[in-house]
C-alpha cells in the first residue's frame, strides 16, 4: 500500500499497445484518400452545376449544408454506438452510400435530386470517419500524433485530388462522369473489410488494454475538461468555416475578380488543398514532440496575418498567400483531434465523431452562410469577413495541458 499522500506510480510499459503498426494507418489513409476524393467531387463541380441547373449561391450553398449536416449530425452517434460496441465491419459498409450518392449526383438534373445525392454522400462520411480515426488511434502505439496526421492527410490528399479529377475529367466529360468515381467505392470497400479483420481480431484486444492503462493515470477536473473541449471546438469553427470560404468559393472568387477560366481555377484550388495536407502530415508529429497546445496556438493565429492581405492581393500573389494559409491552418486538426481524446480518455469514437462532425457542420453552415453574403454582398465581401476568423485562436492560451 502506498503511503498517505504518495503518487501512485505510473502503470508500467507495454509494448503490445506501444507498437506502431504502419500497415494499418497507411490503408485507412489511402481509404481517407479515397472517401474524400469522393467527398470533394461535389464542390468541384458546383461551376458546371450553377451554369446547367442555374443554381443561384445561395441553393450551392444549401447543397453544401444539406451535404455537411447529413455527415456531421450522425458522426458523434456513430462513434458513442461504437465505444459501446465495437462494430469492425462497419466501415466496409458505410462505402455503399457514397457509391449511392456518387451514382445519384451522375444522373441529378433536378435540384432536389442533387439534395439526395449530396445526403447520400454525406451518410458515407459520417460512417467513415469516426470508425476510421478509431483504428487510427489503435494502430497509434504511442506515436497518436503521427497516426492522426497520417490518417488526416489521407483526407486531405483526396480533397485535392477531387478538384483535379474534375478538371480533367468531369469539365470535359460532364456530370454523368462521376459514376465512374463511384467505382472507387468499391476499391475502398474491399480495403476495409481487411481493416476490419485486424480490429476484429487485434485492435479490439490493443484498445482493451489501452484502455486499462489509462485508468491508472490521473485524470483532469470535469470543468477543466469540458472548457478545453468547448475552445477546441471554437477553434474547429473558426478553421472550417475560413476552409468552407475556399473550398466552395474559391473558384467563383478567382472567376469574378482577375478573369480566369474554371480550369484555371480549379488548379487553383488544387494547389491550396494540397498545401493544407502537407500541413496536416507535419501537423501532428510536431505536436507528439513539443506538445500539441502549442501546435494550436500557432496553426490558428499564425494564419491570421495571410488571411488579412488575401483580399487584398493581386493574383500572382493570392497563390502563395493561400498556399500559407493551407499549410499553418492544417496543421492545427490532428493536434486538436488528440488533444481532445486526451482530455476524454475511453471515449475515442464519441469524441471523433464529435469534432469530424463539427467539422463537416460548421463547414455546412459557413458555406451556406457565406453563400447568402455572396448574393447579397458580392463574393469579395466573403473574404473580407472570413479575415478575421483566426483570430479566434488567442482562445488556444486557456487550453488545459494533458501531457503535464
Amino acid at each position: 500500500m502506498n503511503a498517505p499522500g504518495a503518487v501512485a506510480p505510473l502503470p508500467a510499459k507495454n509494448p503490445a499497445i506501444e507498437t506502431t503498426v504502419f500497415g494499418v494507418i497507411i490503408a485507412i489513409s489511402f481509404c481517407h484518400l479515397l472517401n474524400d476524393m469522393m467527398q470533394s467531387l461535389l464542390p468541384a463541380i458546383y461551376p458546371n452545376l450553377k451554369t446547367e441547373l442555374g443554381l443561384s449561391f445561395s441553393q450551392i450553398g444549401l447543397v453544401t449544408l444539406v451535404y455537411q449536416l447529413t455527415a456531421s449530425i450522425l458522426q458523434p452517434l456513430i462513434g458513442l454506438y461504437a465505444d459501446k460496441r465495437p462494430t469492425p465491419l462497419a466501415l466496409p459498409g458505410g462505402t455503399l452510400f457514397s457509391l449511392a450518392g456518387l451514382l445519384v449526383l451522375s444522373a441529378a438534373h433536378s435540384y432536389w435530386l442533387l439534395l439526395v445525392g449530396a445526403a447520400l454522400l454525406g451518410m458515407g462520411s459520417s460512417v467513415f470517419h469516426p470508425e476510421s480515426s478509431r483504428v487510427a488511434r489503435m494502430a497509434a502505439g504511442r506515436r497518436h500524433g503521427l497516426a492522426q496526421s497520417m490518417f488526416q492527410v489521407g483526407g486531405n490528399a483526396g480533397s485535392a485530388l477531387g478538384p483535379l479529377a474534375a478538371a480533367i475529367v468531369v469539365v470535359h466529360w460532364g456530370q454523368s462522369s462521376l459514376a465512374f468515381f463511384a467505382m472507387l467505392a468499391l476499391l475502398s470497400c474491399a480495403i476495409l473489410w481487411n481493416v476490419g479483420q485486424w480490429y476484429r481480431h487485434h485492435g479490439l484486444a490493443r484498445l482493451s488494454r489501452g484502455k486499462a492503462a489509462r485508468q491508472a493515470l490521473p485524470t483532469l477536473p470535469r470543468g477543466k475538461v469540458l472548457g478545453g473541449i468547448a475552445i477546441l471546438l471554437a477553434l474547429i469553427f473558426s478553421k472550417y468555416v475560413y476552409l468552407a470560404s475556399l473550398t466552395s468559393y474559391f473558384t467563383f472568387y478567382l472567376i469574378h475578380r482577375f478573369g480566369v477560366s474554371v480550369e484555371v481555377a480549379q488548379l487553383h484550388l488544387f494547389v491550396f488543398l494540397g498545401a493544407v495536407a502537407v500541413g496536416t502530415i507535419a501537423g501532428g508529429p510536431i505536436g507528439d514532440r513539443f506538445g500539441r497546445k502549442y501546435v494550436i496556438w500557432f496553426s490558428i493565429l499564425g494564419a491570421l496575418p495571410f488571411t488579412l492581405l488575401l483580399p487584398l492581393a493581386n493574383l500572382f500573389w493570392t497563390g502563395p498567400l493561400t498556399v500559407a494559409i493551407g499549410l499553418i491552418l492544417a496543421s492545427a486538426f490532428p493536434a486538436i483531434v488528440v488533444l481532445a481524446q486526451e482530455l476524454v480518455p475511453g471515449k475515442i469514437g464519441m469524441i471523433s465523431g464529435l469534432f469530424f462532425g463539427f467539422s463537416f457542420g460548421m463547414g455546412g453552415i459557413g458555406a451556406a452562410v457565406l453563400g447568402e453574403v455572396a448574393d447579397q454582398a458580392g463574393i469579395e465581401m466573403v473574404y473580407a469577413i472570413c479575415a478575421f476568423l483566426p483570430a479566434i485562436g488567442l482562445l488556444a492560451a486557456f487550453l488545459p495541458d494533458p501531457e503535464r
